[in-house]
């Protein structure tokens, strides 16, 4: 039996191959690599396509026997998502359509979500729990928050059972330092002030420092890539053992400003580095950090890198290998 996994090249999906690939399993992949690396599958069968393609679908479902799927294949820029709602509705909430379809359709009943904690938009109260109230503020949750509710649906209807992991800030890199976070462009904060230290940019960007936090700077709760990628992993133990349809916040359930991220990234590489402060994004919650209290009790989650520091540092060392990502092999 495999596990098939949807966006399996990209940040996440790379890592938690990685992770299923050590435990012996048969892996999958779906990867059109619009911003995904062959490169970074360090094994698998790989059929490059889009999720929105109904053949291939099928053909891959006819040709491997799937136990379950883990679903990381979306677009998950907040920015872009408010500039181009089309192409978020299609791509993540048709998408993934087609993929409930043609799991239905090939008899499998387990899938695994990447979520996130966008779908809370501006919390009520911090840490955020599972059962406080979602309300987006920009369309890259929405589309989630849309996929969730969908899965909820095919679970009442059809039986097809689903864990959704919300989650907010991956990052980090493989302790074996052959795969890491790769975007083009890259958004993500971590990277981007690494790329600064690198003196790849000439300054960090602060969108915003009159947000209502302690130094005025945007709150969240930073989880190691491999962390996530053991979370993916139990969720899909947790539905192969017969669990029922449920959602579960991953985060350490501490924040971080960052103001602050930018002096622990100054500390670890040693490098200093201009900082420009700039207007506010569209759709940016001021704090965003998670309970994963329900995670770890009926998961067995507990995340064991996520200390701000260890967590830089392992991304340090990929960055600095791989000062140009996969292309600079």
């Amino acid at each position: 039996m495999a596990i098939l996994v949807t966006g399996g090249a990209g940040y996440i999906g790379s890592h938690t191959v990685a992770e299923l690939l050590d435990r012996g399993e048969e892996v999958v992949v779906l990867d059109n690599l619009q911003t995904g690396h062959k490169d970074s599958l360090l094994g698998g069968k790989l059929y490059e396509g889009d999720l929105r393609d109904k053949e291939l679908l099928a053909k891959l479902f006819a040709e491997n026997d799937i136990d379950a799927v883990i679903h990381f294949a979306a677009n998950s820029l907040v920015g872009e998502s408010m500039q181009q709602p089309v192409k978020y509705y299609d791509n993540n909430v048709y998408g993934t359509l087609c993929l409930l379809e043609a799991m239905e359709q090939a008899g499998v009943k387990k899938i695994v979500f990447s979520s996130t904690a966008a779908t809370y938009g501006e919390p009520e109260k911090v840490p955020i729990e599972e059962g406080d109230r979602t309300r987006p503020t920009n369309v890259y949750g929405e589309t989630k928050l849309t996929m969730e509710t969908m899965m909820s649906w095919f679970d009442r209807v059809l039986g097809m059972k689903y864990v959704a992991l919300r989650y907010f800030n991956a990052a980090g890199a493989h302790a074996s330092g052959k795969i890491g976070e790769d975007h083009r462009p890259e958004t993500h904060l971590i990277p981007v002030i690494l790329q600064a230290a690198l003196k790849q940019r000439p300054h960090i960007a602060v969108y915003g420092d009159d947000y209502p936090t302690a130094d005025g700077t945007c709150v969240r709760d930073y989880i190691h890539v491999s962390d996530l990628a053991d979370a993916h992993l139990r969720a899909v133990d947790y539905l192969r053992k017969g669990g029922e349809s449920d959602v579960y916040n991953l985060g350490n359930g501490e924040g971080f400003s960052v103001k602050e991220v930018i002096a622990k990234v100054k500390e670890v590489t040693g490098v200093d580095f201009p900082v420009e402060v700039h207007p506010r994004r569209a759709g940016d919650p001021a704090v965003l950090i998670a309970s994963a209290e329900k995670a770890r009790a009926v998961l067995g989650w507990n995340p064991s890198r996520s200390k701000l520091d260890s967590i830089i540092q392992s991304a340090w060392n990929w960055h600095q290998n791989h000062p140009e990502g996969y292309s600079g092999k």
